[in-house]
């Protein structure tokens, strides 16, 4: 006879609890961009005279994050993408969900560098926001509409 009560069944999997994510160390952000980003390894390599794997694990990677998401992921990766017609979208959900574990670092390095070199970019062509939009999470739409309403721009079905 068991001694489970009666309707249960051990091997029935609970629901997983959301658990917040840890912040993740500055110096894990380069690693975490080619790990969830594979596609800008090429440019990382470049960038930095060294195989991408052994790169994001420099200090210098880490120092030069501004340059690195600038140089390494939105202007070859998540731009082309936002642009284009017909836009890779596992890739732009994999880029936005890299955005979503930075976005609201609490050093102003990180922050700022997501600021600058990926959430002010959608800002310079017309459409770029609201291509970004589908694929943002919760944090980077926050982000987002504080931008934007910090520049008085609405946009139609995000702000207005």
């Amino acid at each position: 006879m068991s001694d489970m009560p009666t309707g249960q069944n051990p091997e029935e999997e609970k629901p997983e609890e959301e658990i917040p994510e840890e912040e993740i160390p500055e110096g894990q952000v380069p690693p975490l961009l080619l790990r969830m980003v594979p596609e800008s390894a090429d440019s990382i390599a470049e960038k930095f005279h060294e195989p991408a794997e052994t790169a994001v694990l420099t200090e210098d990677a880490a120092v030069f994050l501004y340059e690195l998401l600038a140089e390494c992921f939105t202007t070859p990766v998540l731009l082309p993408q936002l642009r284009s017609d017909t836009p890779d979208t596992e890739l732009l959900t994999r880029c936005w969900d890299f955005v979503e574990r930075i976005v609201d670092h609490s050093t102003e390095h990180v922050g700022g560098a997501v600021y600058f070199e990926v959430l002010d970019q959608l800002f310079l062509d017309s459409g770029l926001v609201e291509a970004a939009w589908p694929y943002m999470k919760e944090r980077t739409r926050a982000r987002t509409l504080q931008m934007l309403d910090d520049a008085d721009v609405r946009l139609r079905g995000i702000n207005w």
